[in-house]
């Protein structure tokens, strides 16, 4: 029997760490879409330098975030998985909401409904009550919810380590196998 590839649709929001997602769509196997929206194309041009035409090239597919009528906006779409890195926290508020008022919130709506693995790599400190009441709503509604914090057993060197960290972190939620850090071993 044959399987199908991975499907999954990468969220890119203004939150600081847009390196999180750029990785990501380097790393992750199958078939990738990619959503920008217009301040995480902002943080992009600001922190790595990049534009939108070198984000949409590491991807399969790309849709404009003001595009609800995009193949993705609907729950027939045939996706796996949505995984927005980094996420903001507006942007995870108004999920948590149920606002589906852009493309990548309509997706994480429909990954939520369709009860498809939604996984927010929340990128902010220190957060609120709202903010820790929203998470929670979300991980009570299906959602993983993955904080940008890297770990420092793996002795990391670069900062690209500590990037690869949470990508292969990612890259774990979703059972797909990688080597991008140094795992637990014990003492």
């Amino acid at each position: 029997m044959l399987v199908a590839a991975v499907r999954t649709v990468i969220g890119i929001t203004g939150a600081s760490g847009t390196t999180y997602g750029i990785r990501l769509l380097k790393a992750l196997p199958g078939h990738k879409t990619v959503i920008l929206s217009e301040d995480g194309m902002h943080v992009a041009r600001i922190e790595m330098n990049l534009d939108r035409m070198d984000i949409e090239a590491l991807a399969d597919c790309h849709n404009d975030n003001s595009d609800l009528a995009a193949p993705v906006a609907s729950g027939s779409s045939r996706f796996d998985n949505v995984i927005i890195a980094p996420c903001s926290v507006s942007t995870m508020s108004k999920i948590a909401c149920g606002i589906s008022d852009t493309l990548i919130t309509r997706v994480a709506s429909i990954a939520l409904k369709e009860r498809r693995k939604l996984v927010l790599l929340v990128r902010e400190t220190p957060l609120s009550t709202i903010h820790l009441e929203n998470m929670h709503r979300l991980s009570a509604a299906g959602a993983v919810i993955m904080p940008a914090s890297p770990a420092f057993y793996p002795n990391p060197d670069t900062v690209d380590d500590m990037v690869d960290f949470l990508v292969g972190r990612i890259l774990d939620v979703l059972d797909i196998e990688n080597s991008l850090y140094k795992r637990w071993e014990g003492e």
